[in-house]
């Protein structure tokens, strides 16, 4: 019995195509830059989104229409949602997925009725994904919605909250192994403070990096070889959150040791939230060969949370896949759709339409992306501004074989510097004529 009775298989039909249940520009086998589509993007699926999402807000009841869900918390409902989702993967092409622990298997009475649920659903999705090839991209724990997290987890006060969540931590790692997934991350969504008058800041820092070393050491035990990931994001639901910025993690996995454990899961909506845009985290986590993979959504400049929207915006799929084509790539990463319906769309169908939005923005942006690589403009626009560093004086101080008294008399030796243009409106005249 189908789910989604009135959603065809969604094919690949062009540009010309008037259908709404069709993709006009991801074509998931051709080739751009001798790579297949699919393989360039590796699309997943979030299950709190499809899943999950009731389409609430902070004042209002959820929307959503989920006529296969009872409204319950138990365990056959959870089983019941498995064959919903993947469905929804087959129909949609999609061919990895996330979670959360608690997003597939519901809390338990006990912590080992908790920990079975999770073990019963994992062999649920363990079953499906055999019988249908997809596979999962990333799991995690849900550290921050139940109350007792409500001071963090890896960083809350009370000792036996932080060892309840290592608890999870384990069982969560586990099911992300017995799945074949290919990372596991860390969001800390409860790791920061309020206020200061009660936070013992160096304190939760430590041990937030133990919680990691522990999952780190648990991996190597289980032979987990997936890549442990950390995602940043500023503020909301905390005043300050100390994963805030791309910067921030790579200066505390520095400085606990964990960089050479650790890559970046970044996420558009939360760069915006910090004050900075998509292309500069990117730039900040490659520049550390720390990009690991990419959480696709979008927010809104006219309200200050995360929206989480669908990215439809194609000069932020375009500068996302400038940068992953200029890394060379995915290895264990993608592009997970951490994005949301609108409230007002409730329909099941508007599952597919936002990710079918969501996958063509990138497939073009791809393209873009590929066709500006090729020319070649911009690229030698930018070396040829660097290219004092290239030789002489900037060669020397790059390679640090210069002293402060050399380049002072250096300084004193030369026709004051002027100068170029940085043609900003030049280059930014040339995006548009690549985006058409």
């Amino acid at each position: 019995m189908s789910h989604f009775p009135t959603v065809p298989q969604i094919e690949f039909e062009g540009s010309k195509s008037k259908n709404p249940f069709a993709f006009k520009h991801y074509n998931p086998n051709e080739k751009i830059g001798g790579k297949k589509m699919k393989d360039h993007m590796r699309f997943a699926a979030a299950y709190w989104h499809v899943m999950r999402n009731s389409l609430s807000d902070p004042f209002g009841a959820g929307t959503a229409l989920m006529p296969w869900d009872d409204g319950s918390d138990s365990l056959d409902n959870a089983l019941r949602r498995v064959p919903v989702f993947f469905e929804f993967l087959q129909k949609c092409q999609i061919d990895f997925y996330c979670f959360h622990d608690r997003d597939i298997a519901p809390e338990g009475k006990t912590l080992a009725e908790t920990h079975a649920n999770l073990a019963r659903v994992t062999q649920e999705l363990k079953a499906f994904q055999k019988g249908t090839g997809k596979q999962l991209l990333w799991g995690t724990a849900c550290l921050f919605s139940h109350p007792r997290y409500a001071q963090g987890a890896g960083t809350s006060p009370n000792a036996d909250v932080f060892a309840y969540g290592a608890s999870q931590v384990r069982h969560a790692l586990e099911a992300t192994k017995a799945l074949g997934g290919e990372g596991y991350v860390f969001w800390g969504g409860r790791e920061g403070y309020a206020t200061l008058l009660n936070t013992n800041m160096k304190r939760e820092l430590d041990h937030l990096a133990a919680l990691l070393h522990l999952a780190v050491d648990h991996a190597k035990k289980i032979g987990f070889k997936g890549q442990f990931l950390i995602e940043p994001k500023p503020r909301e639901p905390s005043t300050h959150q100390y994963d805030s910025d791309a910067a921030a993690c790579l200066n505390f996995l520095r400085e606990y040791g964990l960089l050479k454990h650790f890559k970046l899961n970044l996420e558009t909506n939360h760069a915006t939230l910090a004050g900075h845009t998509m292309e500069h985290e990117m730039e900040v986590a490659i520049g550390s060969d720390a990009l690991g993979s990419v959480d696709a959504n979008r927010g809104d400049t006219l309200l200050g949370w995360d929206t989480d929207q669908f990215p439809t915006d194609l000069y932020l799929t375009t500068n996302i896949m400038l940068r992953i084509l200029k890394m060379g790539g995915f290895t264990k990463g993608g592009l997970n759709f951490d994005a949301k319906r609108r409230r007002e769309s409730h329909e099941p169908v508007d599952l597919f339409h936002a990710h079918i939005g969501g996958m063509d923005a990138f497939a073009r942006g791809l393209k873009i992306a590929h066709a500006i690589i090729q020319d070649g403009k911009m690229d030698k626009f930018v070396a040829k501004r660097y290219s004092s560093w290239d030789s002489g004086i900037g060669k020397k101080i790059e390679s640090r074989k210069v002293t402060l008294a050399q380049l002072d008399a250096y300084a004193q030796g030369v026709t004051p510097p002027r100068l170029d243009s940085g043609r900003q409106e030049m280059l930014e005249n040339l995006i548009n004529e690549y985006i058409r």
